[in-house]
């Protein structure tokens, strides 16, 4: 398994404006598309205006194909279309991390 944590920072101010757009137009075709959210938060404390979220993927080939699949999407194309017209975003930045041994044993033997 991999994990996809993307962390999204608004314009000050804005965020909450984001996060409406993103429930009404992108957060059922993410669902739809990449399956897995392990989490979506917004900051609380610490750098403000930042989003928060967590993709889980079997492998690097499975979310290619997932966001592939997603990005052809019209749905998606009119909510990217959306975002970049209000200019809400400041940086957005992904990682791909992998569980640590430990946890991904600790995983296997929850899902017994």
């Amino acid at each position: 398994m991999i994990v996809d944590l993307r962390i999204y920072t608004c314009q000050p101010n804005r965020m909450a404006e984001f996060v409406k757009v993103y429930e009404t137009m992108g957060w059922e075709i993410q669902k739809k598309y990449l399956g897995r959210c392990l989490g979506w938060y917004t900051t609380v404390e610490g750098p403000l205006n930042r989003i928060v979220h967590l993709w889980a993927y079997d492998s690097q080939a499975d979310r290619e194909a997932r966001r592939s699949a997603m990005a052809k999407d019209p749905g998606f194309q009119a909510y990217l279309a959306k975002v970049a017209e209000l200019g809400v975003l400041q940086e957005m930045e992904n990682r791909i991390v992998a569980p640590a041994p430990f946890y991904a044993a600790h995983l296997a033997e929850q899902a017994k």
